[in-house]
C-alpha cells in the first residue's frame, strides 16, 4: 500500500507540474518512480556512504550488476562489468599542531579549525621540519598566460603557501585568464601536481569561501579520515606535506612575517608578481597508516549493429565519502544527491534505451565509476586504460547531483562555449520549453570537478549540464534558496539524504534531464554526427592531435 501511494503521489506531481508542450520529445518512458526507489536504495544507510574499499562499495557494486543484468545490457568490459582501478587507501594523522616560527615569535595552527594536511607519499611516515615558507601567490605556471608564481624560485625543501583559484577571478577583464571563469590552473588538483613538478617540499592552499566555491567545512569533511589515489610510479616526486590552511590561519602567519604582506590577493594578480620568501619556518609530521586495496568501475553497454566500434558513454559516480565526522549526531554520509540522483538516472536512461531503441547504430556505454569524491579517480583510471578508444569514443554526457528543485525552465551547462554538445542539447531543450544557458558561477570551476573532466582530458567531447537555477514554481528565488539551502547545509555532510516525503525532493528537474540526456544520445547513436570542441577550447587540439 505504501509504495502504490508513493506511485500515484510521484505520477501525478510529474503531470500537475509538467510544463505544457505538446511535442514528442515527453513522451518517452522515463520513470521518476523508479529514479527515485533507485536513489532511495543508494542513499540508504545501510550502504553505508558508499566509500571504496568499505563494505558499502560491495553492496553498491553487487546492486549495479545486478540492475545491468535485469535490465538487459551486455557486460562492457569484455565479458566482466567490471573495471579493476587499483587504489592505495592512505589515512593520515597529522600532529594537532602546525607550527610556524619566526623571529617576531610563534603561530601555533590548530587541526581542523585552522590547517587540514595529509601526505600523498606511500610511507608511514612524512614531515616538513624547519622548512622555509614561501608565498608564490596563486601557484601558477601558464605559459600561454605569460605566467610563471615560481619564475626564480627553488622550492626544494622549501614550503609554499598559495592561494586557491586563478588570477582572472575578482578581475574585470574576460580575457585575464578567463575573467570569472575559473580555468584549471585555478583547482586544488593543479596547485598540488604543480608544487611537486617543482619539487616542493610542502605546499598550504589558502582557503576563502569566494574563490573556492565552497566552505572550509567541505575541505575539513573532505580531508579528514582515509584517502585514496591511484598507484602511482615509485620515481614521481610527492611533497612531503599537502594540505589547507584558513585565510584567517593565513593572515596570521603573515603577521609573523619579516615582509610587509599587505594586500597579498591583490599584489598576486599583478603580471610580474615574484615569490615572496616569509622569513618563516614551518614544522608538521604525519603518520599515516597504509592500505592498497582494488576497487571498481561499472560497466554495460548495448551493443550497435552497424558501427559498434563507435560509442556514446554515459557516465556517473557511484561512491560518495562513506562514514566521516559527526555532524548533528550523524555520521553517515549518504550522498543522495551527490550522485545516487546521477547513477539512478543512468540506469533509467538504460533502461529506456532498452523499451526504445534496443539496437542503435552505434554502442551505448553505461559506465558507473568509483572514486570520484576522491579526486575523479575511477574516470582518470579509465581516461588512462580505456576501454574504448578515445579517437572512436564520439561523445561523454556525465551526470552528476541532479537538481530536486521540481520541473524547471533552464537547462544550466557546465563549461559553455567548450563542445558542440551543447548545440545537440539546445535542440532538444527548446522542444521542451526550456532555455539554455551557462553557469551562473564559472567562478567556481565546475567543469573540472566532475568525471566529464577526465575524458575531455584525453580530448573526447564530453557535456556535463542540469536544470535547476529557475523553477517553474517559484522562479529563480525558490531554486537559488534550494540549492544554497543544499550547498551550505547538505554538500558533503550527512544530510545529504532521501526523504521521499519532504517537499525538498521533487522530480521534475530530473525528469526534463534525463529525457533530455536519453533523446541526446538516442541520437548520436543513431546518426552519422561527431561533435566537435568549439575553437578556444583547451581540448580541441587534443581531439585533432595537434
Amino acid at each position: 500500500m505504501k509504495i502504490l501511494i508513493y506511485s500515484l503521489l510521484f505520477s501525478f506531481a510529474i503531470v500537475a507540474c509538467q510544463p505544457q508542450t505538446n511535442d514528442e520529445v515527453y513522451k518517452t518512458g522515463i520513470d521518476t518512480l523508479r529514479i527515485a526507489a533507485d536513489i532511495e536504495t543508494l542513499a540508504s544507510d545501510r550502504f553505508l556512504g558508499r566509500k571504496p574499499f568499505t563494505q558499502g562499495e560491495q553492496m553498491t557494486l553487487d546492486f549495479l550488476e545486478k540492475e545491468l543484468k535485469e535490465i538487459g545490457l551486455s557486460p562492457g568490459n569484455g565479458d566482466s562489468y567490471f573495471q579493476e582501478v587499483p587504489l592505495v587507501e592512505i589515512d593520515p594523522y597529522p600532529a594537532d599542531v602546525l607550527t610556524v616560527v619566526g623571529a617576531d615569535g610563534t603561530v601555533e595552527l590548530k587541526k581542523g579549525s585552522e590547517f587540514v594536511a595529509f601526505s600523498e607519499r606511500v610511507a608511514e611516515e612524512a614531515s616538513i621540519e624547519s622548512s622555509e615558507l614561501v608565498f608564490a601567490g596563486f601557484g601558477i605556471v601558464a605559459p600561454e598566460y605569460n605566467w610563471n608564481d615560481y619564475e626564480g624560485l627553488d622550492v626544494k625543501g622549501k614550503t609554499v603557501v598559495v592561494l586557491v583559484n586563478d588570477p582572472g577571478f575578482g578581475s574585470d577583464d574576460p580575457d585575464f585568464f578567463k575573467g570569472q571563469t575559473m580555468t584549471y590552473y585555478g583547482r586544488w588538483t593543479y596547485k598540488y601536481e604543480e608544487a611537486a613538478r617543482q619539487g616542493a617540499a610542502g605546499i598550504l592552499i589558502i582557503h576563502d569561501t569566494a574563490p573556492a566555491g565552497y566552505q572550509w567545512m567541505v575541505v575539513k569533511n573532505s580531508w579528514t579520515g582515509a584517502q585514496l589515489y591511484l598507484e602511482k610510479d615509485p620515481s614521481d616526486y610527492l611533497p612531503a606535506v599537502q594540505g589547507w590552511i584558513t585565510r584567517d590561519a593565513a593572515i596570521k602567519i603573515f603577521e609573523k612575517s619579516s615582509v610587509d604582506m599587505k594586500n597579498f590577493v591583490e599584489r598576486s594578480r599583478k603580471p610580474g608578481f615574484k615569490p615572496i620568501p616569509l622569513g618563516l619556518n614551518a614544522s608538521l609530521a604525519i603518520k599515516s597508516k597504509i592500505k592498497r586495496n582494488v576497487s571498481q568501475n561499472v560497466i554495460g553497454k548495448i551493443q550497435g549493429k552497424k558501427n559498434p566500434d563507435e560509442v556514446i558513454i554515459y557516465t556517473a559516480h557511484w561512491d560518495h565519502l562513506g562514514i566521516g565526522p559527526v555532524v548533528d549526531g550523524d555520521s553517515i554520509y549518504n550522498g543522495a544527491r551527490d550522485n545516487a540522483t546521477g547513477v539512478a538516472a543512468l540506469l533509467e536512461i538504460a533502461r529506456e534505451f532498452m523499451r526504445d531503441n534496443p539496437e542503435p547504430d552505434r554502442s551505448v556505454v553505461f559506465l558507473s565509476v568509483t572514486a570520484e569524491e576522491q579526486g575523479l579517480l575511477g574516470s582518470k583510471y579509465y581516461a588512462e586504460n580505456p576501454i574504448y578508444p578515445p579517437q572512436q569514443s564520439i561523445a561523454v554526457i556525465n551526470m552528476d547531483a541532479m537538481s530536486s528543485v521540481g520541473f524547471v525552465k533552464d537547462l544550466t551547462v557546465i563549461g559553455y562555449g567548450q563542445s558542440e554538445l551543447e548545440d545537440l542539447a539546445a535542440e532538444f531543450t527548446e522542444k521542451q520549453g526550456r532555455i539554455i544557458q551557462p553557469n551562473p558561477e564559472p567562478q567556481k570551476g565546475y567543469f573540472f570537478r566532475s568525471d566529464h573532466f577526465q575524458f575531455a582530458k584525453i580530448g573526447i567531447p564530453a557535456f556535463y549540464a542540469e536544470g535547476g537555477s529557475i523553477a517553474v514554481n517559484g522562479g529563480e528565488e525558490r531554486a537559488k534558496a534550494v540549492n544554497d539551502a543544499y550547498n551550505s547545509k547538505a554538500y558533503h555532510q550527512p544530510a545529504d539524504e532521501f526523504e521521499r516525503a519532504t517537499s525538498d525532493w521533487q522530480f521534475g528537474a530530473i525528469y526534463q534531464d534525463a529525457t533530455l540526456f536519453y533523446q541526446m544520445g538516442k541520437k548520436l547513436a543513431n546518426s552519422e554526427l561527431r561533435p566537435q570542441w568549439k575553437p578556444g577550447s583547451e581540448f580541441k587540439s587534443i581531439r585533432e592531435g595537434k
